[in-house]
This record gives C-alpha cells, structure tokens and sequence, in this order.
C-alpha cells in the first residue's frame, strides 16, 4: 500500500490520543492533542491548511484540511456517532485538490474509527 508505514504511525498516533481523551471532546480538542503528538514522534506536519477548489482555472471555493503529514497524507478529523458517505467524499474531493493520493479519516466519536482513502490523480483529465 502506499505510504503504508506513515499511515500506520499516524493511525498509531490516533488511538493513544483517543485512548488518553476518549470521546465527547470537540475536534480542535483532538487536533491539539494530535499536534503534540505529531511533534513528538518527528512527523513533518501542518495543520489547518488551505484548500483551493478550482473550475477552469478559476477558484471556486476554498476549504481547510486538518493536517497534511509528510506532504504525502491527508488527515481529515471528526468527533461524530459515526462515519458516513458525506465525511468520505469530503476527504477523496480534498486528496483530489491538494493532489495527494493518500488521506485518512480519523473519528473520535463513541467508537474509534479510520478509513484509509486512495484517491489516483494520475488518469485525472486536465482541462
């Protein structure tokens, strides 16, 4: 899988914070604590980071993506019950636009979830 061993130290990451915190917390709660932990094991990181959406060159709407890791990963956080269809297509639009192929939703919600999304920018059409 690619950027296997880097998704794995960030789901790692993941559940000693959510292990340490639990749920019911709101996300820039776990975000901050992410941070720390991030900082700790040396993982190059920015938090917050802008998102351009573009249509024929021109910008049509603008998002902020929690964490990109090591320029290779997307971290999409949640404090939700639970993971749905909206949450997934929000990360595969953001690995779209910052031309990642790799991002992963983490959900500190009642139940501790991750989804790892693969998102090919190669075949993409460019117009």
């Amino acid at each position: 899988m690619k950027h296997e061993e880097l998704t794995a130290e960030i789901i790692q990451i993941f559940y000693k914070v959510y292990n340490s915190l639990g749920y019911g917390f709101l996300e820039r709660v776990y975000e901050n604590a992410l941070s720390i932990e991030f900082r700790k094991a040396g993982l190059n990181f920015k938090n917050q980071v802008p998102i351009k959406v573009f249509y024929k060159d021109e910008i049509v709407g603008e998002y902020v993506t929690d964490f990109v890791i090591d320029e290779k990963v997307v971290v999409e956080i949640k404090a939700t019950l639970g993971l749905g269809v909206p949450d997934e297509s929000q990360l595969l639009n953001y690995l779209r636009c910052t031309r990642k192929e790799v991002g992963l939703l983490l959900n500190f919600g009642k139940k501790a979830e991750v989804k790892r999304k693969v998102f090919s920018n190669v075949n993409e059409k460019q117009e």
